[in-house]
């Protein structure tokens, strides 16, 4: 069984002053794996300690500077991605065809910023005033467990492109991603305290994070509630806030889309990450005169799914992480059943030819009321609701109808048609006919989906704070 001991402060790895052990199950074998000594408020009171005293010292580092240190970190990641690959699927069962491009994008993330910090201007002239985008300071990165390389690596590279430094408490149940990621970034040599990274539990080290009056941002991913309890920790010290939280996004169907197409882009929608995705595609919309024909499609692309060991290639889910998260999707299995929504595959229980694992069966209600539980709340699992409806105005109103707004999906054999109605949809990002992977636009969502931006322009500069000189030219 692994020991993981050492948390990362000021270039070194130390023992944490916490003495709190959790043990992290296998999710595939229910067996023990590693035995985590997590961070307490003393060692994330020294790590702001030492990412303020780095802000400090660096703070006349220059444009090239930080992008040779992007650069290096890129090498370090992109180099790895074998190790991070394996790391990945071990420690939570997350399919080899999602882990590997996961792996992949946390590298690319680091390329992406030393592109947009050669070109950014922090300087520009608006009318009679000079306009300079200025660093925040120290950067809280408070990451979840799902992705964890790549929420560590877009979050830190960006905060490194703007000036900035940073302290980082991933999710505990990350910890050995969190460990094996630590070591390939100290390979980068980088300043110390530039980065430093407390694996500990979020009322304790991430809520030193949010009230310490020398942390002046906090990014956050992960869910709505945790995002809400960080918004008014934060007020206090008029922390800047970037949240990207739960989601419960549709993927409309419209009476004009090529349905056999378009299915298996639902599916995959729904249970990217065995389910396990914020921008999951969890409430699929279509015309009550096609239910039929979408009940018999989806049924035969979730019964397509291969579920069971996660290392391979055919796999397309994996375990839940937890025994708890398996024991509360199986919970809304009942709800659903409870409520009177139709199973039409899938159901309670782990799958037939699986003997052991927090595995679920790829599951799909039909007959679903937009109104019922597993249509309005965040379920995190392979778990889709079919919802009928009678027209485009009531699709989009459907879609619309839940607190989140994080991400949606629209499929239509017309695509002038297919952009109307992603402009009435009220979220961060929609797909047109298809899944996308473009890391420069921007990530985040509307109401309860978070605050701000992640990616490219618009998440960098939520590193920086503009100032206005004026009168700069006139002296005394």
């Amino acid at each position: 069984m692994q020991n993981i001991d050492t948390i990362y402060i000021n270039g070194r790895f130390e023992t944490p002053h916490g003495t709190e052990l959790m043990t992290l199950i296998d999710p595939v074998t229910e067996q023990e794996a590693a035995r985590v000594r997590l961070a307490d408020e003393v060692d994330a009171r020294r790590a702001i300690a030492a990412a303020k005293a780095a802000y400090q010292a660096l703070s006349g580092a220059t444009r090239e500077e930080r992008m040779a240190w992007l650069q290096r970190l890129h090498e370090v990641v992109a180099a790895a991605e074998d190790e991070l690959t394996a790391q990945m699927i071990e420690e939570y069962g997350g399919p080899v065809r999602f882990s590997r491009p996961t792996a992949r994008r946390a590298a690319a993330s680091f390329a992406s910023a030393r592109a947009l910090l050669a070109d950014y201007q922090f300087e520009r002239q608006i009318a009679s005033a000079r306009v300079r985008m200025e660093p925040l300071g120290v950067a809280g990165l408070i990451t979840p467990w799902n992705a964890n390389y790549g929420f560590i690596c877009s979050k830190l590279s960006m905060a490194i492109a703007s000036g900035s430094t940073a302290v980082i408490k991933p999710s505990e149940l990350s910890a050995r991603q969190t460990a094996l990621l630590t070591r390939i970034l100290d390979r980068a040599d980088l300043p110390p305290g530039l980065f430093n990274i407390v694996t500990g539990r979020g009322d304790t080290v991430g809520a030193e994070f949010t009230r310490h009056p020398d942390v002046a941002k906090i990014s956050f991913t992960g869910s709505t509630a945790v995002g809400k309890t960080i918004m008014r920790g934060a007020a206090d010290t008029m922390k800047r806030v970037t949240l990207e939280l739960g989601g419960k996004s549709p993927t409309i169907l419209l009476d004009d889309a090529d349905f056999a197409k378009a299915m298996p882009f639902a599916a995959a929608a729904a249970t990217m990450n065995s389910g396990q995705a914020c921008l999951a595609g969890t409430r699929l919309l279509v015309p009550r005169a096609r239910i039929d024909e979408a009940h018999a499609l989806i049924v035969a692309a979730f019964e397509s799914f291969r579920v069971g060991d996660p290392r391979d290639p055919e796999t397309h889910i994996g375990p839940m992480v937890t025994r708890t998260q398996y024991e509360r999707v199986q919970a809304y299995i009942r709800k659903g059943l409870e409520e009177g929504a139709q199973l039409l595959t899938g159901g309670p229980g782990r799958p037939e030819h699986l003997g052991a694992g927090y595995f679920v069966k790829p599951t799909v209600f039909g007959m679903v009321r937009n109104d019922m539980t597993i249509a309005r709340e965040e379920i995190f699992g392979p778990v889709l609701s079919v919802i009928a409806y009678e027209d485009e105005e009531e699709a989009i109103a459907l879609a619309n109808d839940t607190v989140y707004g994080l991400h949606a999906y629209v499929f239509s054999g017309d695509v002038a048609r297919a952009n109307r109605v992603a402009r009435r949809i009220q979220a961060g990002r929609v797909f047109i006919n298809g899944l996308y992977d473009e890391p420069l636009a921007p990530f985040g969502g509307f109401k309860q989906s978070g605050l701000g931006r992640e990616f490219g322009i618009f998440g960098f500069e939520t590193y920086l704070e503009p100032k206005a000189l004026l009168g700069y030219e006139q002296s005394l």
